[in-house]
């Protein structure tokens, strides 16, 4: 069977465009709720706008400078000796941070006396004077320094004539104001001390009446909030420009604070170059004085080592014996190298093999050189002829002569130079020990001699060093220049930055449309029940839903009329007709005029139901019967005890159930509702046990009589998931409407629908959606019912 909701999906727009339909709808049916609160916080934001004390911005331009390349002489001389490597250009980021220190912004306030502020009070805001000397008093404190940089006191001044003023503050202890009578010139008592107030008019008692408000801060937390307030940025990348701005309600404050900040920063910078110069000038004056004596002390060693010791220019001699040992030395490591040549050659020439020998090894004596390349030439032609002949040839026989008697010749060359050089080396070893002996016999003196000269130089060299650096550091004393060069003094346009008009409505709007889409959203996010027939096909999808009924909450009317055209009226004909053809469209072999009415848990409408169902269905001239089978708590008769009826009968199904002897007919009894007749048979007294009593065959017999005798029976019955009752007698019935309930049945309880439907424990479920409110009632939300009579809006009317 095609269900009305399987034929109506076909019409439906994609389900991406529904959703967000319906989400739009969700907040445009609260516009009210967005528009209050929108004029609500924009009225927030008017007041805020009007009581709020205005800031101005004020701005001033400076650029880093460096020495102009006059060098720090601590710097310098610092890192000449190798114990500090300093960075020539100073990071900007460092520098900023030095701006926003708290040591200059502590100086700052102490120069303006910013711990010490006046105000004129006014009807909206406080007017500040600023510079203090603008304030129609002066005001001394008596307390030291120290005392009053960490004090905080408030209080105000009220002039009440030429001579006395009203004294007003409110002590911790109290939660009153005190207002004292006190004289200008005289001892004021205070928390922080005695004051004296003082005119600072020439007519004082023209300002009769006026309140000059007075705050004393700590100097630590009016500098934190300077601190905290000012912005310094650079102008560009890798530039030395910097910009600072301020905000404060007084245009002259900020403009003195940020020059003030400036001076400040070059009077700091100023201090730490001159500090390091003295102290540099000082170190390089110890150091000056005391390498001077060690020098003199030096020079006297010098002089009493020469003079005990009668030496005149004993490291020219030891020079003089030093060069001859390395000549000497040199010419015997020559002559040993000849002698080891000379014996290498021997041992080539040794035996009587005709063998090649070295002819050019670095010999001095060059008849051997001239020898030994002889016998190589006459070798290599020996060679040669040997390739073509044999060793009996008789040129090869002369010339092994030959060769034999170079070889000869070589020999006793080789003798005779070998012994030569023997003698010159003996000689230059006896020479070599001479020298030594002389260099040993120099005394120890020379050495120490030597120490003392070095250290002199040493010493000589440092003075003079020091010497320049010190005219260095005089300069330098004089010609110090501060770190920052002003480009543009503090300045302003005098433009309210704070608070901004435009900025704040459009916050205050947009507050005021968060803070209602926040709720409705947290309100729909966590919202877990069904609202109309949307949302019950959304969860239940293989039932088909008959309709929904309008919320009739505060209509007197909750039974419909005879020719009634309410939207109560309405809703219960569409569901009228819906039933209708789902019902041809069902084949039902017993019962098919029983319609069961039930739901899920108590509270969901099942009585308000019936009892209109049945009126519906009666008023197309059909005989109907209510019949009201909840019999742990009836309602039906609740809704109809002002209702005359005729011949109306005691008795209920309970005694019907048990008593034997009650006939059906006994039972039931004909209501006028409205002008419209219907037969009802109530529930009875609530028995102990209703269950049992439901399984009695008697509910049988009572189907198949009223079954027979009316055209439809409207069943009031229990809800099915609490009691077993609904389900007890289940088989009686030929349909079940089951009832639902908007904003008040959660969607997870539908489940237990879902189940009864699949497992076939009810027969023929169709289902309804009771109590929806008017914005979330179907069609009727938007285009109305036709033929109900529209309500004109204001200027419709006036139209």
């Amino acid at each position: 069977m095609e269900t009305l909701s399987n034929k109506s999906s076909n019409t439906k727009k994609p389900q991406d465009e529904l959703d967000i339909k319906k989400m739009l709808s969700i907040y445009l049916k609260q516009w009210k709720w967005f528009v209050l609160s929108c004029m609500i916080f924009i009225g927030l934001g008017f007041f805020y706008l009007r009581y709020t004390t205005p800031k101005y911005n004020a701005y001033a331009k400076i650029m880093l400078m460096e020495n102009d390349g006059i060098t720090n002489p601590a710097d310098a001389l610092l890192k000449d000796l190798g114990e500090i490597s300093n960075t020539d250009k100073i990071a900007i980021e460092d520098e900023i941070e030095v701006f926003k220190s708290r040591k200059l912004m502590t100086g700052v306030v102490k120069k303006l006396n910013l711990n010490k502020q006046f105000y004129l009070k006014g009807r909206l805001h406080d007017t500040q004077l600023f510079p203090n000397e603008k304030a129609p008093v002066k005001i001394n404190f008596l307390a030291s320094d120290s005392i009053i940089y960490k004090s905080n006191f408030t209080f105000s001044l009220r002039i009440t004539s030429e001579t006395t003023f009203d004294f007003i503050y409110k002590p911790r202890s109290q939660k009153e104001e005190i207002s004292k009578k006190m004289f200008f010139g005289k001892n004021v008592p205070t928390p922080v001390g005695d004051i004296i107030v003082t005119p600072n008019v020439e007519k004082i008692s023209n300002l009769a009446n006026q309140v000059v408000y007075v705050q004393l801060k700590s100097l630590d937390r009016v500098a934190e909030s300077f601190k905290s307030s000012i912005r310094i940025s650079q102008a560009a990348d890798l530039s030395k420009v910097l910009n600072l701005s301020l905000k404060d309600p007084s245009v002259p404050k900020a403009k003195a604070v940020i020059n003030t900040l400036i001076e400040e920063y070059n009077r700091v910078s100023i201090e730490d170059k001159s500090n390091k110069s003295n102290n540099t000038a000082e170190f390089i004056n110890k150091r000056i004085n005391l390498i001077a004596t060690d020098l003199s002390e030096v020079d006297d060693e010098i002089e009493q080592f020469k003079t005990g010791n009668k030496l005149t220019d004993i490291t020219s001699e030891a020079d003089l014996y030093l060069n001859s040992n390395a000549q000497t030395e040199r010419n015997l490591a020559a002559s040993r190298t000849q002698y080891s040549m000379i014996n290498y050659m021997k041992n080539q020439i040794s035996d009587d093999s005709f063998e090649r020998i070295p002819s050019n090894v670095g010999l001095k004596d060059g008849s051997i050189n001239l020898i030994a390349k002889k016998y190589n030439d006459l070798l290599d032609e020996r060679d040669k002829l040997l390739k073509s002949s044999s060793e009996k040839n008789p040129i090869i026989v002369n010339l092994d002569q030959q060769l034999g008697n170079l070889k000869n010749n070589l020999r006793q060359s080789l003798n005779s130079t070998s012994k030569a050089i023997s003698i010159q080396i003996s000689s230059l070893e006896n020479r070599s020990a001479k020298i030594n002996s002389k260099i040993y016999a120099v005394p120890g003196q020379v050495r120490k001699s030597r120490d003392i000269q070095r250290e002199q130089g040493i010493k000589e060299s440092l003075y003079l060093y020091l010497l320049q650096k010190r005219e260095e550091a005089t300069i330098s004393m004089i010609s110090t220049s501060p770190n920052a060069k002003v480009i543009d003094e503090a300045h302003s346009n005098y433009t309210q930055v704070s608070p901004k008009k435009t900025m704040t409505y459009l916050a205050s709007m947009m507050i005021g449309l968060l803070i209602p889409f926040g709720v409705i959203y947290i309100r729909d996010l966590l919202d877990n029940k069904i609202h109309n027939k949307e949302d019950l096909e959304k969860e239940i999808r293989n039932i088909t839903v008959l309709g929904e009924i309008p919320n009739a909450k505060g209509n007197d009317k909750n039974l419909i009329e005879r020719n009634d055209r309410s939207i109560l009226s309405e809703s219960f004909r569409i569901i009228r007709t819906n039933f209708d053809y789902v019902k041809r469209g069902r084949e039902v072999d017993n019962y098919e005029n029983v319609i069961f009415v039930t739901s899920t848990i108590n509270g969901e409408g099942k009585s308000f139901f019936s009892l209109n169902m049945a009126l519906t269905l009666a008023n197309t001239g059909k005989r109907v019967l209510l019949l009201g089978a909840d019999i742990r708590n009836p309602q039906i008769y609740s809704a109809i005890k002002n209702k005359k009826g005729k011949d109306h009968s005691k008795v209920g199904l309970t005694e019907f159930i048990v008593d034997k002897s009650i006939i059906v007919g006994e039972t039931i009894n004909t209501y006028d509702i409205n002008g419209i007749n219907i037969d009802i048979l109530l529930s009875g007294k609530v028995p102990p046990n209703p269950a049992e009593l439901l399984m009695s065959d008697r509910i049988k017999d009572l189907f198949d009589s009223v079954s027979d005798q009316y055209d439809y029976v409207i069943v009031d019955t229990a809800p099915s998931m609490l009691v077993t009752d609904t389900l007890l007698m289940s088989q009686y019935a030929g349909h079940t409407i089951y009832l639902t309930r908007a904003d008040y049945t959660e969607k997870r309880i539908l489940n237990f629908a879902k189940e009864l439907h699949a497992e076939k424990k009810l027969n023929g479920m169709m289902l309804v959606v009771n109590d929806v409110k008017q914005s979330n009632f179907g069609y009727g939300a938007k285009y109305g019912y036709y033929g109900a009579p529209q309500k004109k809006g204001f200027f419709r009317r006036k139209a």
